[in-house]
């Protein structure tokens, strides 16, 4: 004896009509091949296809009393829930116009009564296979939409730990501390955040730019890997060559930049403004700065950004070799420099969002073991430590 075994669900039909014949018509019809559910009122359908198992197609009659079939299909099209079940009008309204009207509601088909039974099932048939058909093309869409979010977050997460770890390696050989990357990451941020809406940057400032902003700041030392330690961790004044020396890091770091962008084969908006901050924030407002001598509006607004905040953490923060300013003093300096060195309405913008700066650089200060192993990193790298 032979067992044949379906193991395939069948699809749930909802045949909507007031008149018992009919539903009992209907049902003895379809019962073989389908589940079938009843409703005698048009509440009741929207009831059951609203439900945690709503079926596959709805057979809905017109000429109902209270909520007709048009009203119940307009409901069933409006729900995000029940819009994707396909609606079959089964009535008695012949009328050109009112098959039009029963179409242009979302129905995918619209059968007379009385009903012919092969039309009736093979229309059923084609519509529900239609139907599981677009649901699989709805759930792969899904899947692959999760997949391509999923691959998104890596390829950034990726972006974000070679950046640091980019970043890093220039704050190695530097008297600055990591905590120097997150602390200026989130002032420029907060300072880009100010100004967004003012009339002179609000065409820049988008929120798209402020993220690639937060993005490539980090990348604006890594020019100095390329500077001697002779002068890279000189504690005192430089002497006139080795400051001309010390101002190579902007195009050292703008070129490091675009050799791995050039590698990339491909323009990246972040590694792109990583390059403009790199070599433009050491420019000053009034074209005294270096390495162009650039003034004004011909230096990036992200370089006079990264300028302000660069400027800000140097004077607070502490150092191998000497403790930092307090922050009412570095204000002043700020302040001292607008016009000249930054960029006016920057200040004022910094001015007005000088705690949140300070809060800043209370959150990421730097500990007493971060600057200890600081000054054993350093002494290695000068040999002073076997």
């Amino acid at each position: 004896m032979e067992l044949e075994l379906d193991f395939v669900e069948k699809a749930t039909v909802l045949v909507v009509d007031d008149t018992p014949d009919n539903l009992s018509l209907m049902s003895g019809l379809l019962k073989d091949d389908y589940k079938v559910k009843v409703a005698n009122n048009g509440e009741k359908a929207l009831k059951i296809a609203q439900s945690d198992s709503p079926p596959d197609l709805v057979l809905l009659d017109i000429m109902m009393p209270g909520m007709d079939g048009y009203e119940v299909c307009r409901h069933l099209k409006s729900n995000p829930q029940t819009r994707d079940i396909p609606v079959i009008f089964l009535t008695a309204k012949v009328e050109v116009e009112d098959e039009k009207r029963g179409l242009e509601l979302g129905a995918v088909d619209y059968l007379t009564k009385p009903v012919s039974p092969p039309i009736v099932m093979a229309r059923v048939k084609n519509h529900l296979a239609l139907k599981a058909q677009a649901d699989f093309l709805r759930d792969k869409g899904d899947f692959l939409e999760l997949e391509v979010a999923k691959r998104t977050r890596e390829v950034m997460a990726i972006q974000d730990v070679t950046i640091l770890a980019m970043a890093s390696l220039a704050e190695t050989r530097d008297s600055d501390t990591g905590n120097h990357i997150r602390r200026t990451q989130f002032y420029v941020k907060a300072l880009a955040e100010k100004l967004k809406m003012h009339p002179r940057f609000s065409a820049t400032l988008t929120e798209y730019y402020i993220t690639m902003l937060f993005k490539s700041a980090p990348l604006h030392d890594i020019g100095k890997v390329g500077i001697p330690d002779r002068i890279l961790l000189k504690p005192g004044k430089f002497e006139p060559a080795e400051f001309e020396i010390m101002k190579t890091h902007a195009a050292l770091g703008r070129d490091a930049i675009q050799h791995a962008e050039d590698s990339l084969g491909t323009r990246v908006d972040f590694l792109s403004m990583a390059k403009e901050i790199a070599y433009g924030h050491q420019e000053k407002w009034d074209g005294s700065g270096y390495p162009l001598g650039a003034a004004g509006e011909n230096i990036p607004t992200c370089a006079r950004l990264m300028a302000v905040a660069d400027v800000y953490d140097a004077l607070i923060s502490r150092r191998v070799y000497k403790e930092g300013m307090p922050h009412e003093k570095a204000v002043s300096i700020i302040v001292e420099g607008k016009g000249s060195h930054f960029d006016p309405d920057m200040v004022d913008a910094f001015v007005d969002i000088q705690e949140t700066f300070r809060e800043i650089a209370k959150r990421y200060a730097d500990s007493d073991a971060d600057m200890a192993q600081k000054k054993e990193q350093l002494d290695r790298i000068a040999g002073t430590v076997e």
